[in-house]
């Protein structure tokens, strides 16, 4: 069943294929300031429509003018999205993809001196720390901000904006499984001996999402859990695609469960040949690790009005509304409208796992080795 393979945008930044390399060359001693997981400080709370009201009423000058947004190739918004920020401000924008999430991150440390692009859009929590401690950023506090939940809003510094998120987590399919996993725990245990495929954490966003979400989950003792998991028969893949259409039962493989996204059962049903009503897969909600994609404006931008502008555009409704079906994954703004197949078939984790941006920093290069050791020797 091939429900969502020609979907590019389902993916949400995979197979961060050699570049980890590529970006350890670009760091820097800074301390870290990401100030995580303490909130904002509290500002007073504009209308509604401030998003709307914020980019129609920018300073006439950039009428004309042309932002460059920088973004992974995952990218994807519905006909006519872009256009209609370009009738609310007169800003033309121009789109430069340049690889996955990885390679975005890279790109924007190594031309920080000459930027790309006026506006970046794609940085994750799992490399956020790298692009602040790079200084590639510039400060900028939306005043739609205020319609965004505390929680996502993990740089109290505002030099990155919340634009959208999304869950990492084990997918299984309904039919083949033993019965229906709830826990990590279970993952481990032998009814499920040759089942778990797994993207390689060097290779893959999702590969490495699932390691921090081992890591945040059982602490000191993510190396026993990996060992358990090895000896229970799991298999690794280069990439998410390599994993859900190669080795899953989705692609025609024999293994019943996989890391994906709480996102992957509506794409099932949205995709689905023949149509369906009901998702063929389920999620472990316990395994999930919430992904936070950001918007920054870059340093050097020889257009931060018409920069400011598109990012409180990407927390307006009419973006908002547009990323779920394009991107797969959640809005950031509360009054925002989800489609019926995400309220219907989603799987939204009570207590998604997450890690501070400035450990993943320290810490990514030690914990992927080790893995490797683990799980490759």
């Amino acid at each position: 069943m091939n429900a969502h393979r020609m979907h590019r945008p389902f993916r949400l930044a995979v197979a961060v294929a050699a570049t980890t390399l590529l970006i350890a060359a670009c760091g820097s001693d800074d301390v870290p300031e990401t100030d995580f997981p303490a909130p904002p400080p509290e500002t007073e709370s504009p209308s509604e429509d401030a998003a709307a009201r914020a980019t129609t009423t920018t300073e006439p000058s950039i009428d004309g003018t042309t932002v460059t947004l920088i973004t992974h190739d995952s990218f994807n918004l519905s006909d006519g999205t872009l256009e209609e920020f370009t009738a609310l401000t007169g800003v033309t924008v121009e789109l430069l993809e340049v690889g996955d999430a990885g390679t975005l991150v890279a790109e924007a440390i190594l031309t920080k001196n000459a930027p790309l692009g006026d506006v970046l859009f794609g940085i994750d929590n799992t490399f956020l720390q790298r692009g602040l401690d790079a200084g590639i950023f510039e400060r900028y506090e939306s005043p739609a901000l205020a319609g965004v939940p505390e929680e996502l809003q993990i740089d109290q510094r505002h030099r990155v904006t919340p634009v959208d998120y999304g869950d990492v987590c084990v997918n299984y399919w309904k039919d083949a499984v033993p019965w229906e996993p709830v826990t990590l725990d279970e993952l481990t245990f032998p009814e499920f001996a040759d089942q778990l495929v797994v993207q390689h954490p060097e290779t893959s966003s999702p590969g490495l999402a699932f390691l921090l979400a081992t890591i945040a989950a059982f602490g000191d003792g993510w190396e026993l859990y990996w060992e358990d998991l090895r000896a229970n028969g799991v298999t690794v893949t280069a990439g998410w695609e390599d994993a859900y259409y190669g080795e899953f039962i989705s692609g025609g493989g024999n293994r019943s469960m996989v890391v994906s996204y709480a996102s992957s059962p509506p794409a099932e049903v949205i995709y689905a040949d023949p149509p369906t009503d009901t998702a063929p897969t389920g999620v472990i909600t316990e395994s999930c690790y919430r992904q936070i994609e950001f918007a920054g404006i870059l340093t050097g931008t020889d257009n931060e009005a018409g920069a400011r502008a598109l990012i409180d555009f990407m927390l307006s409704e009419t973006w908002q509304n547009d990323v779920p079906l394009n991107m797969f994954v959640y809005p950031v703004i509360e009054s925002a409208t989800l489609p019926p197949e995400f309220v219907e078939h989603t799987a939204v984790p009570p207590h998604p796992l997450m890690l501070d941006p400035a450990e993943i920093e320290a810490n990514r290069d030690a914990w992927t080795e080790r893995w490797v050791e683990i799980v490759l020797r």
